[in-house]
C-alpha cells in the first residue's frame, strides 16, 4: 500500500485539521464506516434506479425528522443512526449519495437486500450492493483518504475507527424460500460453511485496508419476522423453527470463525452482539421493553400485515411504538433503539468477547 501511494503524501490541510478535531479526547471514535443490509441501510438503495428493493416513499420514514422518507427500512431511524447516536457523531451518511468524496467522518455502503454471497442481488429489478462491492466500495474510499491525509495519518484514522458489520440475513431468507427448495440445492450446513468462508475472506479484506475495530452483529430469530410467521398453512401464527434453527447455526459457526480470525490476526479486535437472544427476549417479555404487539407488521395489508409489504397504499399502526416490527422483516425505531441500547449497555452477557466500550478504549 506504501509504494501504491508514495507520491500521495501531501496533506490537504482542512481535511487533517478536521480529523484532528475528532480524535480529542471527548471524541473516541473519529469515524463509523457501517457495511451491510437493509437493516443499517440509510438510503444507498435509493441510487440503483433499477432495483425495486426500496423504501424510499411512505408510509416509511413517517417518524423520521421532517417526516422524510431516507430509504430507511423503517417507521424513523434505524440501528445504524443510533449506533451513531451513542458515539456522539453524526450518522454515516449513504456512499452512493457522495460517491467522490473522502468521508472524514465515516461512510455507510449497506444495501437493502444485500447478502455474503453475491447471488442475493437476484437479477435486475432486485439489484442491491453485495458485501464485496461494499468492501471495493470501501477500497476507494481509504485510496482517496491516504491520498488527501499521507499513508500515516490515514492508518492512524481507520485504526480509531469502527466498523459496525450487519449481514447474512438475506443469505438465510433466500435459502429457505419455498420456491427455491429442490434436490438440487445445497444443504444448508455446507451453504452455511460457505457463507462464513466467504465472510471470513471479506473481513481478511477489510482488515488489510485498515480495519482494526468490528461490531459484529449476529442474526436475529428470522423465522419470527412477520412474513415468516404468515407463509403457508400456519395457523397459529407462530416462529418458522425450521429458519430459527438455521440462523442460530449460522450465528454459532460465525462466532467460531471470528475467534479463529482473532489468532490469526492479532489486530483483529472486535464485539460480537448475541441478536437471536435478545430478540427472543423481545418477543418472550415484550412489556418489558415497551411492546404490546410481536407477531404483526406495523405497515403492509393481509395477514399479520406481512402479505404485502409495506407501500403507499397499506395500513399503519397508529402505536408504533408498541410494535416489534414496521414491516415484513424489519423493525421499528422504537425495536432498534432498544436493540442498540443493549449492544451499549454491557451487560446481560449479549456482547462478547468485549463489551463496546472495552472495544473502544483499545
Amino acid at each position: 500500500m506504501a509504494e501504491k501511494y508514495v507520491s500521495c503524501i501531501f496533506l490537504h490541510l482542512g481535511v487533517l485539521l478536521y480529523l484532528i478535531s475528532c480524535s480529542t479526547a471527548d471524541q473516541t471514535v473519529p469515524a463509523l464506516y457501517v457495511f451491510g443490509d437493509s437493516l443499517v441501510d440509510v438510503g444507498n438503495n435509493n441510487y440503483l434506479p433499477l432495483s425495486i428493493v426500496k423504501a424510499d416513499f411512505p408510509h416509511n420514514g413517517i417518524d423520521y425528522p421532517g417526516k422524510k422518507t431516507t430509504g430507511r427500512f423503517s417507521n424513523g431511524k434505524n440501528a445504524a443512526d443510533f449506533i451513531a447516536d451513542k458515539l456522539g457523531i453524526p450518522s454515516a451518511p449513504p456512499y452512493l449519495s457522495q460517491p467522490n468524496s473522502i468521508f472524514p467522518k465515516g461512510v455507510n455502503f449497506a444495501s437493502g437486500g444485500a447478502g455474503i454471497f453475491n447471488a442475493t442481488e437476484g437479477g435486475i429489478v432486485e439489484q442491491t450492493i453485495s458485501l464485496a462491492k461494499q468492501v471495493a466500495h470501501f477500497s476507494t474510499v481509504c485510496g482517496r483518504l491516504v491520498q488527501e491525509l499521507g499513508l500515516t495519518a490515514a492508518e492512524e484514522h481507520l485504526s480509531k475507527s469502527l466498523f459496525p458489520i450487519v449481514i447474512g440475513s438475506n443469505d438465510i431468507i433466500g435459502h429457505f424460500k419455498s420456491a427455491s427448495l429442490d434436490s438440487n440445492k445445497t444443504p444448508p450446513q455446507q451453504y452455511i460453511a460457505l457463507m462464513l468462508s466467504t465472510l471470513q475472506q471479506l473481513l481478511k479484506g477489510l482488515h488489510g485496508l485498515g480495519g482494526r475495530k468490528f461490531l459484529f452483529v449476529g442474526l436475529p430469530p428470522l423465522g419470527c419476522a412477520p412474513k415468516q410467521r404468515s407463509l403457508g398453512n400456519n395457523k397459529t401464527d407462530e416462529c418458522n423453527e425450521q429458519v430459527n434453527f438455521w440462523s442460530n447455526e449460522y450465528n454459532r459457526g460465525f462466532t467460531q470463525m471470528l475467534q479463529r480470525l482473532k489468532l490469526e490476526l492479532s489486530d483483529f479486535h472486535y464485539s460480537y452482539f448475541d441478536t437471536y437472544s435478545v430478540f427472543l427476549d423481545f418477543i418472550r417479555n415484550p412489556a418489558a421493553y415497551g411492546f404490546k404487539e410481536i407477531k404483526s407488521a406495523c405497515c403492509g395489508l393481509g395477514k399479520l400485515r406481512a402479505q404485502v409489504p409495506c407501500t403507499p397504499i397499506s395500513q399503519y399502526c397508529s402505536n408504533r411504538g408498541e410494535y416489534l416490527f414496521w414491516d415484513i422483516y424489519h423493525p421499528t425505531e422504537a425495536a432498534a433503539r432498544s436493540f442498540v441500547d443493549a449492544v451499549f449497555s454491557g451487560s446481560g452477557g449479549y456482547v462478547s468477547p468485549i463489551t463496546v466500550q472495552q472495544l473502544l478504549a483499545i
